[in-house]
């Protein structure tokens, strides 16, 4: 059963009450290095897959040879794509050096998933005038700033509220792509309903302060350094959850940002009810971005 997959430990662990499950030991060694919440649930889903498909054998047992036998068996029976490969090997390298701290030596003659060349759907003006018709309120805010500025659809939602910079007309975006700091701008036309919403998420913030709640996850620990921060008006996401998580794994009950996949959905919708025959998605509002600047 999985069940004992997640009980695994390797053997030289240090004695004195009982040792962290393997993936657990994952997920901290991820997060110890400001890993996004993505990449966590992928290398751990990886890693997994990869202790089934040598029926459980614990990863210090095995080295390059089983490394080769699981990526040649996405390659050719999976038939995943390159990407996907490369984020299999990626997960499973890091289990052996971050993790367990294990040199296994070079990988070679791994079959190869061809990277087909894609071109980017871009949508034209006219059409996101269609899709920004048929979306409201908070969806159509990020519409609107996926399209304006060409921001990722993360990067969106992990916007805060300090993030935002009215009087410059800029936005600050966090640890983007290669984890670095940019600024972009903050579109004249946005700036109103922007200014209104943000109204709306205060007050709902503050209601959540008046239940003894009002927190919000800090990166790099930040709430160590400055425990009053993760209630501070401007930490707070622009475009928060509807509702507090309270699962205990990520600490003591906190608001966060919405989930990428309610907006996919609404985009999703949006396409189909505009009668798009191109297979648009949030990143196509990116590439229209940048074709129309």
């Amino acid at each position: 059963m999985a069940d004992g997959l997640l009980a695994m430990t390797d053997a030289h662990l240090p004695e004195g009450g009982p040792p962290p499950k393997l993936l657990d030991r994952v997920r901290t060694a991820v997060r110890l290095r400001h890993y996004s919440r993505r990449t966590e649930k992928a290398y751990v889903d990886w890693i997994r897959r990869y202790i089934l498909f040598h029926q459980k054998k614990h990863p210090s047992t095995m080295g390059a040879t089983e490394i080769v036998a699981f990526l040649s068996w996405l390659a050719v029976d999976r038939r995943v794509s390159a990407s996907t490969q490369n984020q299999a090997l990626s997960a499973v390298l890091f289990l052996y050096k971050q993790v367990l701290g294990l040199d296994i030596g070079p990988i070679e003659h791994v079959p190869r998933a061809r990277m087909p060349d894609k071109l980017p759907v871009v949508l034209s003006r006219e059409e996101i005038g269609q899709l920004m018709k048929l979306v409201d309120g908070t969806m159509w805010l990020i519409v609107a700033l996926l399209y304006g500025t060409g921001v990722r659809l993360e990067e969106c939602l992990e916007l805060r509220v300090k993030d935002l910079d009215f009087d410059r007309h800029q936005i600050v975006v966090r640890r983007g792509k290669r984890q670095k700091d940019r600024v972009t701008m903050l579109p004249a036309g946005v700036k109103e309903r922007l200014a209104a919403h943000l109204l709306t998420v205060k007050r709902q913030h503050e209601r959540d302060l008046s239940r003894g709640e009002g927190r919000v996850v800090l990166p790099f620990a930040l709430d160590r350094k400055y425990p009053g921060a993760p209630t501070e008006w401007g930490w707070q996401f622009v475009f928060p959850a509807s509702r507090i998580c309270r699962d205990p794994k990520w600490g003591p009950p906190s608001r966060f940002h919405l989930h990428e996949s309610v907006v996919q959905k609404a985009v999703t919708k949006a396409v189909r009810r505009a009668g798009l025959t191109k297979p648009a998605s949030c990143h196509s509002l990116r590439s229209a971005s940048s074709h129309c600047s």
